[in-house]
Protein backbone atom coordinates (compact mmCIF):
# COMPACT_ATOMS: atom_id res chain seq x y z
CA UNK A 1 0.00 0.00 0.00
CA UNK A 2 1.13 3.54 -0.69
CA UNK A 3 -0.30 6.97 0.06
CA UNK A 4 0.73 9.90 -2.11
CA UNK A 5 0.21 13.65 -1.83
CA UNK A 6 -0.88 14.76 -5.31
CA UNK A 7 -1.45 18.25 -6.69
CA UNK A 8 -3.57 19.28 -9.64
CA UNK A 9 -6.67 17.19 -8.88
CA UNK A 10 -9.86 19.22 -8.60
CA UNK A 11 -12.86 17.29 -9.92
CA UNK A 12 -14.45 13.95 -10.70
CA UNK A 13 -12.68 13.84 -14.06
CA UNK A 14 -9.34 14.08 -12.23
CA UNK A 15 -10.35 11.20 -9.97
CA UNK A 16 -11.26 9.04 -12.97
CA UNK A 17 -8.05 9.95 -14.80
CA UNK A 18 -5.91 8.91 -11.82
CA UNK A 19 -7.87 5.70 -11.27
CA UNK A 20 -7.66 4.77 -14.96
CA UNK A 21 -3.92 5.49 -15.09
CA UNK A 22 -3.19 3.25 -12.10
CA UNK A 23 -5.48 0.49 -13.41
CA UNK A 24 -3.77 0.66 -16.80
CA UNK A 25 -0.42 0.03 -15.09
CA UNK A 26 -1.83 -2.68 -12.79
CA UNK A 27 -5.40 -3.84 -13.54
CA UNK A 28 -5.71 -5.62 -10.17
CA UNK A 29 -4.72 -2.54 -8.13
CA UNK A 30 -7.08 -0.69 -5.85
CA UNK A 31 -7.10 3.11 -5.94
CA UNK A 32 -8.75 5.59 -3.61
CA UNK A 33 -8.63 9.31 -4.36
CA UNK A 34 -9.45 11.93 -1.71
CA UNK A 35 -9.87 15.26 -3.51
CA UNK A 36 -10.30 17.26 -0.30
CA UNK A 37 -7.04 15.95 1.15
CA UNK A 38 -5.24 15.80 -2.19
CA UNK A 39 -4.20 12.22 -1.66
CA UNK A 40 -4.18 8.98 -3.61
CA UNK A 41 -3.99 5.62 -1.84
CA UNK A 42 -3.01 2.56 -3.88
CA UNK A 43 -2.69 -1.13 -3.14
CA UNK A 44 -1.66 -4.01 -5.36
CA UNK A 45 0.91 -1.98 -7.32
CA UNK A 46 4.50 -1.06 -6.52
CA UNK A 47 4.72 2.48 -5.14
CA UNK A 48 7.16 3.55 -7.87
CA UNK A 49 4.84 2.23 -10.60
CA UNK A 50 1.83 3.96 -9.03
CA UNK A 51 3.71 7.24 -8.79
CA UNK A 52 4.80 6.99 -12.43
CA UNK A 53 1.23 6.25 -13.56
CA UNK A 54 -0.18 9.23 -11.63
CA UNK A 55 2.46 11.53 -13.07
CA UNK A 56 1.88 10.20 -16.61
CA UNK A 57 -1.78 11.15 -16.17
CA UNK A 58 -0.64 14.74 -15.69
CA UNK A 59 -0.65 15.16 -11.92
CA UNK A 60 2.29 15.95 -9.66
CA UNK A 61 3.17 13.60 -6.82
CA UNK A 62 4.70 15.93 -4.27
CA UNK A 63 5.24 13.44 -1.46
CA UNK A 64 4.94 9.77 -0.57
CA UNK A 65 3.25 9.84 2.81
CA UNK A 66 3.21 6.12 3.43
CA UNK A 67 4.52 3.07 1.61
CA UNK A 68 4.61 -0.59 2.46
Amino acid sequence: MALFKVTGMSCGHCVKAVENAVHEAAPQATVSVDLAAGTVRTDGIAPDAAKAAIEEAGYEVTDTLEAA
